[in-house]
């Protein structure tokens, strides 16, 4: 990307801004401003720029995610570890607590460029009129989603249109909630009547109609949990018209939803997926070249080597899981319990709880019997296998070619090998749409997975005749529905958990020459949340059969068999509870709980159900995250603005 030297927020520094990453390092027109930017080429490289935060940070690193999913009732820590306890349990949340410092500088960070955008489109000198009035609609776009996540995580901040270069202000004023959504609503309105159906210069990590639509409904969603009204209508009912019309109309404006919830999370659709209405990927994404490198899957997975008298590969050299030595963010039972897993198919498609191991015959670099591992005596007595299934083989999963012709280097992706074929013939490999994903519950039979964590309550007797270790995921908890600390039996199976693999991608140009990070592009709003705005807002607004049909939309595309939609899945009426708890089911870790939860003044309902050890420090003052340490430290009113309590 071209690199451009931005002058500093007016009570903003740059180091303030992006933290790790300063807009120093970015010059695209190689200036500061002025007549550079009237340039057609300036102008679009700073406006390009705009989007740095949504791949570079916000959607590649731990820190966002945190804050939008912890400290809610659907992730604990593994173990109840004492590691980011700030924003997971309420526990020291302050200021200059890092998770929510950066988010706030992160999204500040490219308002002012968004600004300079917009302000500067008339004075354009070259460049064709429709290409500015199209990235000025984008830049509107992104600036409201980036106020949204200011205003909904740190309240009625400060709303500035204005460019640096108009003058400092080193004693901003707090705006109101309805100064903020009344310029949200109207960028992202304005915002989708410029845009154009499909994206600039064919680049689909480039915002689009359907992106502004999708938004302006999850805007009006959010500010309709502060009361706020339009011209005397409620924002609900905004809502509902946004979202109504975009699901009527998706056709028309480039929109779509998969029919099969497995093709959401199908590897082969990770890049462009159909089903997303906005997406963080890398600059220049129709280049194969260009992901957003993402570390988030470490976070969210359990390590199995940790049982490695019956595991063999270390997360050093795992290339099927890649290296998931973080092992922090957890499900918590609440929403394992929130699932039935053997109608609804997103805990298999969301959620890996069988555990293989790879073998590398396609790639040259082993044989397919090198990964087998044999139940001994001392192993089966250890992990209460019966005795019978001493000598039986554990045999590899996945199998991992080689490819180093990919422009990210070295590339390693996976087909599977099939149960009961144990040849060790690679023309027998099959491709599957995630690799990750295991049909449930695993048959007693299995034999290519030495870990498995079943959600339903195993007898030590249904356990024993599995020829692999055999886990309760109730037994994780305590009575008060925290995970364990330690050991129970005499094992690390305690260590073990459901590992979300929303973020997990296993295809030809995923990989990077570090294992703990993977490339791919994550879905900032996808369709089915604007089903669920829908439904969220029919029922707000006292219509729960109409909410219900929404829902139901979602909740049949998910059934394991088709039978199971009128039998187990399908809603007459929705209550609150039941749109919340769809919610949880279909986003859960897609950076939306927390939003959520405040919107409905949920929190402490929800917290005692699924998050004790957070109900137990949460205050009212938690309905908004800190004000930045950074930035109070850099005005002159840091008193008179206030730190949301902390």
């Amino acid at each position: 990307m071209k690199k451009i030297k931005l002058q500093v927020c007016a009570w903003l520094s740059a180091s303030l801004m992006l933290g790790s990453c300063g807009l120093d390092e970015y010059n695209p027109a190689g200036g500061t401003g002025g007549d550079k930017l009237a340039t057609f080429e300036g102008w679009s490289g700073m406006e390009t720029y705009c989007y740095e935060p949504l791949y570079g940070q916000l959607f590649s690193s731990f820190d966002f995610l945190a804050v939008a999913e912890g400290g809610t009732d659907l992730f604990l820590t593994s173990n109840n570890r004492t590691w980011g306890q700030q924003v997971f349990y309420y526990e020291g949340l302050t200021t200059n607590t890092n998770y929510t410092n950066k988010l706030f500088k992160q999204a500040y960070s490219q308002i002012n460029s968004c600004n300079a955008v917009i302000e500067g489109a008339d004075d354009v000198a070259d460049g064709n009129a429709e290409n500015i009035k199209v990235l000025t609609a984008e830049a509107k776009c992104l600036r409201a989603y980036y106020y949204s996540l200011l205003v909904t995580y740190y309240g009625n901040i400060t709303l500035n249109l204005k460019p640096s270069s108009e003058g400092s202000n080193l004693s901003p004023q707090r705006s109101t909630y309805e100064a903020l959504y009344t310029q949200m609503v109207k960028d992202l309105t304005e915002a989708a009547a410029d845009l154009n159906v499909t994206p600039y210069n064919g680049d689909y990590a480039r915002v689009t109609k359907k992106t502004a639509l999708g938004l302006l409904a999850r805007v009006y969603a959010q500010g309709a949990g502060e009361g706020l009204t339009e011209n005397g209508v409620s924002y609900w009912k905004r809502a509902a018209e946004v979202a109504e019309d975009l699901i009527t109309n998706q056709a028309a404006y480039g929109a779509d939803m998969y029919t099969d919830v497995a093709d959401v999370w199908a590897n082969a659709n990770n890049k462009n997926n159909k089903e997303s209405l906005f997406i963080a990927a890398g600059p220049a994404s129709k280049d194969a070249a260009n992901y957003t490198s993402s570390n988030i899957f470490t976070y969210m997975y359990p390590n199995p080597y940790k049982l490695s008298d019956i595991y063999k590969t270390a997360d050093k050299s795992n290339y099927l899981y890649g290296r998931i030595n973080n092992n922090i963010m957890a499900p918590s039972k609440y929403l394992i319990d929130l699932f039935d897993a053997p109608h609804d198919t997103r805990w298999d498609n969301c959620f890996t709880t069988a555990f293989g191991e790879e073998s590398m015959v396609q790639a040259g670099w082993g044989t397919y019997a090198s990964m087998n591992r044999t139940l001994t005596a001392e192993i089966c007595q250890k992990y209460g296998i019966a005795d019978s299934n001493v000598g039986k083989t554990i045999y590899a999963y996945a199998d991992l070619a080689y490819n180093s012709t990919n422009a990210n280097g070295n590339q390693y992706p996976a087909k599977v090998w099939p149960k009961g074929d144990h040849s060790g013939n690679v023309a027998n490999l099959i491709e599957v749409k995630n690799i990750y994903a295991t049909e449930y519950p695993l048959p007693e039979d299995e034999d290519r997975f030495s870990i498995y964590l079943s959600k339903d309550k195993l007898t030590a007797e249904e356990k024993a005749r599995r020829a692999y270790v055999t886990i309760n995921i109730d037994d994780l908890f305590d009575s008060e529905g925290k995970y364990i600390e330690n050991s129970t039996d005499g094992t690390n199976c305690y260590q073990m958990f459901p590992a979300l693999n929303k973020f997990s991608w296993m295809y030809d140009g995923a990989f990077t020459s570090n294992l703990q990070r993977r490339n791919g592009d994550v879905a900032i709003m996808r369709m089915a949340e604007v089903y669920l705005i829908a439904a969220e807002a029919e029922q707000q607004l006292g219509n729960g059969t109409k909410a219900a049909e929404y829902l139901n939309v979602l909740r049949k595309r998910a059934c394991r068999h088709a039978s199971d939609y009128e039998n187990y899945m399908k809603l007459d009426t929705a209550s609150e509870q039941d749109v919340l708890d769809e919610y949880a089911r279909e986003l859960c870790g897609e950076f939306n709980r927390w939003a959520l939860l405040k919107r409905h003044h949920a929190f402490e309902t929800l917290l005692a159900k699924g998050n004790p050890r957070a109900a137990a420090s949460f205050e009212s003052k938690h309905y908004l995250r800190p004000i930045s340490y950074d930035f109070l430290n850099q005005i002159s009113n840091a008193d008179e603005y206030g730190t949301n309590g902390y």
